[in-house]
């Protein structure tokens, strides 16, 4: 390693491995996820591999288990030193990213690895997709356009459950999404019951809090993350798996009679790569370059993919 990288890998606040050297942190930790289970647990047109999972998610998670592991045993030291009898918290993950970069498909594997581990027994997966505003109310606000942006969420409602869950309460609820309707699901909620880890993924979960007009900052989700990864790759990369994704969707769910999408389904393949395009152009595009690559560093891990979708390198903050 040339030596100014190397006095930057010291002294800067990240640690980078290339992937080679980063999957020989996993030594002999055993893998608990199989062929069929990874092809359950991949989003559409994922292309992960078993190989990936050993190298780049199993470390991953032996540095997580770490994590649960000392943040436990501060919260009980702080408890001590308090005179506090508070029961454990919840360790809480975050997941950000691009769409169509595959950080559902990296949520899902680490809960998959992470409830296999003898001390993790229960393992929660929320999504903020639950948590946008309901199509009604993001088109009386003229939003629907900008659907996945930050201002299209219930900040708030997000806000209260991951308190609620990290405060130890017994059981607390979020609300559904459904891709296939492209809304929230009325009266369909999903119960969180006391989890040792909740992971929350989300394209904004990694947002700072917003200023208020006097000047102050109040509470943002990410304050209640005690890890967070964000899934990284290049522009360009990410618009043609997006468009690889919607052809896919084309023939598969967009021709269910109950899509929001149904009237692409009979689309050319020219004509749904133009539509692809201008989707990612005039919404996933500015909302990654505008709001979701800014707040990359905010993530303890970072993810770095290479156009084949492989990781290549990860990066974890130290400070």
């Amino acid at each position: 390693m040339p030596l100014m990288q190397r006095d930057a890998q010291v002294l800067g606040p990240y640690v980078e491995r290339s992937r080679a050297d980063w999957a020989e942190l996993a030594h002999s930790t055993p893998m608990t996820v199989d062929v069929a289970t990874l092809d359950a647990l991949r989003g559409l047109s994922d292309p992960t591999q078993l190989i990936d999972v050993r190298e780049v998610y199993l470390p991953l998670t032996r540095l997580l288990s770490q994590y649960v592991l000392h943040t436990g045993d501060l919260h009980r030291s702080t408890n001590d030193f308090l005179g506090l009898s508070v029961g454990r918290t919840p360790f809480v993950i975050g997941i950000a990213g691009s769409v169509a970069v595959g950080k559902s498909t990296t949520a899902r594997l680490l809960r998959e690895l992470l409830a296999g581990w003898p001390e993790h027994p229960r393992v929660e997966l929320v999504t903020t997709d639950g948590f946008l505003l309901p199509n009604a109310e993001l088109e009386r606000r003229g939003l629907l356009h900008r659907k996945g942006f930050p201002e299209s969420y219930d900040r708030r409602a997000l806000l209260r459950f991951v308190m609620d869950v990290k405060s130890g309460r017994d059981e607390v609820t979020a609300p559904v999404y459904s891709h296939l309707v492209y809304d929230i699901v009325p009266d369909a909620r999903v119960v969180v019951k006391r989890p040792d880890i909740l992971i929350v993924e989300g394209l904004n979960v990694l947002q700072p809090a917003r200023v208020r007009p006097d000047g102050t900052t109040g509470l943002a989700v990410s304050d209640f993350f005690d890890f967070s990864v964000y899934v990284d790759a290049d522009t360009d990369d990410i618009r043609s798996w997006y468009v690889s994704r919607f052809l896919s969707l084309r023939d598969t769910a967009f021709r269910d009679p109950r899509s929001y999408f149904t009237r692409y389904a009979e689309l050319t393949e020219s004509e749904a790569v133009r539509q692809a395009e201008r989707l990612w152009d005039t919404i996933n595009g500015p909302n990654l370059a505008t709001n979701i690559r800014p707040t990359r560093e905010r993530a303890t891990a970072i993810l770095r993919k290479a156009s084949d979708h492989q990781v290549k390198w990860v990066r974890i903050r130290k400070v």
